[in-house]
């Protein structure tokens, strides 16, 4: 049990250091060249030598019990912008994937309505301008008995993916990736995915739930980013080399967030597809060959959770 607790300990005492403590050091570090150089003297690292080597040649901070103030108050402080960017990035990843854009407060409704307006149009002439190519190349082969350069079709697909997978219902491409999932699985196979995904989770083997597991956390570490890149953001007032590190946080950011919604994405369509049948054999559906329309509507009404009957309609139905 001692040795269990000590791993245990480490363990956590690793994810505080690598989650909170470094990376609020250096948000700590850069914030007091910011504030100590300013703008006119932005990058003089002469005078951020000297003024560090003034608060260590500080009477306060040569004593022991100084140093040990010093420590706690460095690392509290880190703690503590690791907290508000965790928080932040809480936030950000909540509008990102805008599951319940519909009941946020009015402004930001109304904004998040003509974002996914907009979208959708940018969508549909992507979808329409695909078509017409495919109807091109089919004219091709038809008539001149060979295949169209695929070329500009590739393109064309690739130019609507860029767009949304499925007609855009979210706010941002990583929101439509993952509510792609649910529209496909609800058209091609009649499931609905929130209602599914609690008793699907429950029979996943332990393999399948670590890599989905794992695809959600890089998702969450994705949004932490984009809650530094709010905290430097700032920064940029008194001090202009902060600047570049908010693009290039930004950009990470995106680049990282997009690749963990899309593989968080493709795993969730992955499991359903896997494993719903065996679902529906513990649940004690009888279904032979692969998952169709029918075992999902079946599972479907099964799990949905039905509303109460009004007091006395089961009397009277009697």
């Amino acid at each position: 049990m001692g040795g269990f607790l000590s791993a245990l300990g480490q363990k956590l005492a690793e994810r505080w250091l690598t989650l909170l403590a470094l990376p609020g050091a250096l948000f700590l570090a850069t914030t007091i060249a910011a504030r100590t150089l300013g703008q006119a003297h932005a990058l003089d690292l002469r005078r951020l030598t000297e003024r560090i080597t003034q608060w260590a040649q500080n009477p306060t901070a040569t004593t022991l019990a100084g140093q040990i103030v010093l420590l706690s108050a460095v690392l509290a402080a880190a703690a503590v912008a690791g907290l508000a960017a965790q928080g932040l990035g809480a936030l950000v990843q909540r509008i990102i994937l805008a599951v319940d854009w519909r009941t946020w407060p009015r402004p930001l409704r109304q904004w998040t309505h003509t974002r996914v307006t907009r979208r959708q149009a940018r969508w549909t002439a992507a979808r329409d301008r695909y078509r017409q190519q495919l109807d091109a190349d089919a004219r091709t082969l038809a008539l001149q008995q060979r295949r169209a350069d695929p070329a500009p079709r590739q393109a064309a697909h690739q130019a609507l993916l860029r767009i949304a997978a499925e007609a855009p219902d979210r706010p941002t491409w990583s929101g439509d990736r993952i509510h792609a999932v649910t529209v496909r699985l609800k058209r091609d196979h009649h499931l609905d995915l929130p209602v599914l995904w609690p008793h699907l989770w429950l029979i996943l083997p332990e393999a399948t739930r670590a890599e989905i597991t794992g695809a959600e956390q890089a998702l969450t570490r994705a949004t932490t980013l984009a809650g530094w890149t709010l905290l430097y953001a700032p920064l940029t007032v008194w001090w202009w080399p902060a600047a570049p590190l908010v693009v290039v946080l930004s950009l990470t950011c995106r680049y990282r967030m997009r690749s963990a919604a899309d593989s968080y994405a493709r795993l969730l369509e992955a499991a359903a597809q896997l494993h719903t049948t065996e679902l529906a054999t513990q649940l004690g559906i009888g279904h032979t060959g692969p998952l169709d329309s029918a075992l999902g509507d079946a599972l479907t009404h099964q799990l949905r959770t039905r509303t109460p009957s009004p007091p006395g309609t089961m009397s009277r139905a009697v």
